[in-house]
Formats: structure tokens, C-alpha cells, sequence
């Protein structure tokens, strides 16, 4: 049967399910479905910029991983092509043609209580329009707070994005109720982890830190992109710091990263200001990357 592009009038109305491009109101999830009983599968969020997914390969390499590692099977030629193409199609059929966030949820299929009947792949492709076409720093720095009631422990999932995201969750929420901007989330030896969205930097000295696989944070596309821009600048790089509050307090700039804001400065922790020099250098250098 020969795919058809989608052809529809209304904006912002459609999602991808299985290849199939329907409306949202029109999406119909089983009982069964085993994301919703189990949270059985990963996702990945991308930004787009005029239909082009940015750092596809990177975020393809981090689903393929995660897929290996839950043992849902699937196809490299598949992620590569197929789906990549579904995500074109899909911003046509919303009539998103600048700057988009693209999510990829992957889950197992099949009936099943814990055991699942089968391994094989469904997926879902959801698309929203991004007020900026290309990466803007914040105008007003993010007021930040620590996290720790409930604490990040590293598993070998724990560098993914799946379906369990109860640590982020309940960060939200404190985060809301104490009106800060994001909260750093810690592990079980109270080091200073990522916030609830991005990956978390601090400069000091002319010397960059950030925290490794090894410490339980995703291990964010974003995050290995900026290091890479640092060490083409000659700076000092320790992606495998082991982060306290009291780098927070010591640090000249913090900052915050993931692919859909790129560079998030921040502002204020406690009493304590930081300045964005090295953030405004980060976003100029991203905006040549695409």
C-alpha cells in the first residue's frame, strides 16, 4: 500500500501512532496497553528546527541502548529511516515548519502481567510548536532550589529516560510549592545530581563541572554537546564530578541544559547570584550547530 502524506487543515491537532497519523481526541489506548499498567518503555524528546531533528544520531544512539537494555526489540534500519521520516510527516500534518519539540514514546506491546506476552515495539510521536526558532538564552535567571526527599539511587536504567519518572515528579512539585524555577535533585550520597528536566553545570575558576553517568543522572544530549563546545575553548572539563552544596555556593555560573532550551543561566541559589558570561557564549556556539 503506497504511504500517503497526511493531508489536514487544522494546526497543532495530530500525533503518530504506530505510523498512523490521527488526532489526538481520536487516540485509543488499551487496558492492557503495558506503558500505562507498567511503565514498560523509554522516550526521548527532541528539538526541531525547519523539520530537521536535531542531534537525531545522538538521540538515536540513547534509544537504542535503552531499547537493548529492556529488551524490546526493534530495528536500527527502522529508528533510522522509517521514524525519522514519521517525524517529518507529522510536523507537516501540524503545520509546524520553524521551531518544534518532538517526543518519542517506545513501549513493549502485548497483554501480560509482569511477564509480557512479547517484546515487539509500539511507539508514539506527539509534536508541539516552540515560541523560538533557534536557541535564546533567558532573559531572567532561574531561581533554583535542592531536592531531596526522595533521592536518586544509580541502576543501569538510571542514565535513560523511561516511563518511571516519580523522583521528577515529586521534584515538580516541590519545586511549585516553593516557587523556585527548578530543583537539583540529589543521590543516596547526597551529591548534587541534575535538575528535573537538564543536566546540571557549574563553572568555577574558568573550570567546568558536571556530574557523570555513574552518579544516576541521564545521561543528557545536551550535556555532551556542551562539553565538547568547552573543550574546543581550552577549558578544564570534569564530567565526572561529585557535586555538594557547597559548589553551588563557591561557583562564578550555573547552568542548566537539555536539547529543547539548550542553555538555561541561573541566577540565584539561596543568597547567592551567579553571573551568565560563559551561558551567552554556549548559546551563540549552539546556534552554529544548527
Amino acid at each position: 500500500m503506497e504511504n500517503k502524506e497526511p493531508t489536514y487543515k487544522l494546526k497543532g491537532q495530530f500525533i503518530c501512532f504506530n505510523g498512523e497519523f490521527i488526532r489526538k481526541s481520536e487516540l485509543n489506548i488499551s487496558l492492557n496497553n503495558r506503558a500505562f499498567k507498567y511503565g514498560d518503555g523509554v522516550f526521548e524528546t527532541i528539538r526541531v528546527i525547519k523539520k530537521e531533528a536535531l542531534f537525531y544520531s545522538e538521540h538515536l544512539k540513547r534509544l537504542s541502548l535503552a531499547l537493548e537494555l529492556l529488551k524490546i526489540d526493534f530495528s536500527i534500519d527502522f529508528l533510522k529511516t522509517e521514524l525519522k521520516q514519521n517525524i517529518v510527516r507529522l510536523l507537516n500534518a501540524n503545520k509546524f515548519f520553524s521551531g518544534a519539540r518532538i517526543r518519542i514514546t517506545v513501549f513493549r506491546s502485548g497483554e501480560g502481567l509482569y511477564t509480557p506476552t512479547n517484546n515487539k515495539m509500539e511507539y508514539l510521536i506527539e509534536a508541539s510548536e516552540l515560541e523560538n526558532e533557534y536557541y535564546t538564552l533567558n532573559k531572567r535567571g532561574l531561581n533554583i532550589g535542592i531536592y531531596n526527599e526522595v533521592k536518586i539511587t544509580y541502576s543501569e536504567f538510571s542514565n535513560f529516560k523511561t516511563l518511571n519518572s516519580l523522583q521528577y515528579i515529586l521534584a515538580g512539585i516541590y519545586k511549585k510549592q516553593n516557587s523556585f524555577d527548578d530543583c537539583i535533585l540529589v543521590n543516596n550520597s547526597n551529591n548534587l545530581i541534575e535538575g528535573i528536566s537538564s543536566n546540571l553545570f557549574i563553572l568555577k575558576n574558568n573550570i567546568l563541572y558536571t556530574t557523570g553517568a555513574q552518579s544516576g543522572c541521564i545521561e543528557g544530549v545536551m550535556k555532551n554537546i556542551v562539553i565538547d563546545i568547552a573543550l574546543s575553548k581550552s577549558m578544564t572539563v570534569f564530567d565526572e564530578a561529585l557535586l555538594t552544596e557547597n559548589d553551588l555556593l563557591t561557583a562564578d555560573e550555573v547552568f542548566m541544559t537539555n536539547v529543547i532550551s539548550g542553555v538555561q543561566w541561573v541566577l540565584s541559589y539561596k543568597k547567592k547570584r551567579y553571573y551568565n558570561k560563559f551561558s551567552r557564549v554556549l548559546i551563540s556556539e549552539l546556534n552554529k550547530l544548527v
